[in-house]
């Protein structure tokens, strides 16, 4: 399961996913989450679908990559659908019995809430971490973070702490599993017993763990140092972010695709 989990890591490309401005990218990721939450029917989220698998045509990522990345996020999807399932009593009741009932309503907002789900996290994998460089992403967060320099807010800083985070999950992942491996070979068990013994049982890793993690950041700070790192003071860019017309084209298909799944929620086709 640990090595299903792909978030945070970035697959080189020359596709025009991988070409598009950060900004351009961060920018609509943002606000088709946005849409997303919004959108309501069946028409508008064929529309965002589409877009989005559009998008992952053109990024050329393998959906096996794909559904990797879904893999971690079972549970959440499950709990999800039964919460809305057996807990929305609004509707047409179809199935009642004790404390469960399913109604036509909770029924069609567990589809809704799951389709949610797998678009959030599709798109967020192919717009940002797949196909954009961790310096590509803190550039372009630092870009679009720049006005709040006015207010003395260490903008460089937050974008840089933001994006190592990112980078390191899959690094931390790594870690993790070598360390579940040898306790394995040790005669630790993680699999058997209730969800308290399997809970104990993980306490033996996190101490590992947690040295493991600061002794990489201790050798990160002291890299970035030695390479003459003092944020954002003197900062030079060998690659300057300009936008083209992709970009302004791969924005204006967004925002056309996002007002036509937006007036059809509000203004449905009867």
């Amino acid at each position: 399961m640990l090595k299903d989990i792909t978030l945070g890591q970035f697959f080189p490309g020359n596709s025009l996913i991988h070409r598009l401005d950060p900004r351009v990218k961060i920018t609509i990721s943002t606000l088709y989450i946005v849409v997303l939450f919004i959108a309501q029917g069946l028409i508008p989220y064929i529309l965002l679908t589409s877009f989005v698998a559009v998008a992952a045509l053109i990024s050329k990522i393998k959906p096996k990559m794909l559904f990797r990345g879904m893999k971690p996020v079972i549970f959440v999807i499950i709990i999800t659908m039964i919460f809305n399932v057996f807990y929305n009593h609004a509707g047409r009741v179809l199935f009642s019995w004790w404390i469960f009932t399913v109604t036509d309503e909770g029924l069609t907002t567990a589809a809704y809430m799951i389709v949610r789900i797998l678009l959030l996290i599709t798109a967020s994998f192919v717009m940002l971490t797949y196909t954009t460089s961790p310096i590509a992403l803190t550039d372009g967060l630092e870009n679009l973070l720049s006005p709040l320099k006015k207010i003395h807010l260490p903008v460089h800083e937050l974008a840089m702490m933001m994006t190592i985070a990112l980078r390191f999950i899959p690094t931390l992942i790594e870690e993790t599993d070598k360390i579940m491996s040898a306790q394995r070979s040790r005669g630790a068990d993680f699999e058997s017993g209730n969800l308290i013994r399997r809970a104990k049982s993980l306490i033996p890793i996190l101490v590992p763990l947690f040295i493991s993690a600061f002794r990489r950041a201790d050798e990160l700070a002291v890299a970035m140092e030695c390479r003459g790192y003092r944020g954002d003071v003197g900062r030079t860019r060998l690659k300057q972010l300009k936008m083209t017309v992709s970009d302004y084209l791969s924005f204006a298909v967004f925002i056309l695709v996002s007002a036509a799944a937006l007036v059809l929620t509000f203004f449905p086709i009867v």
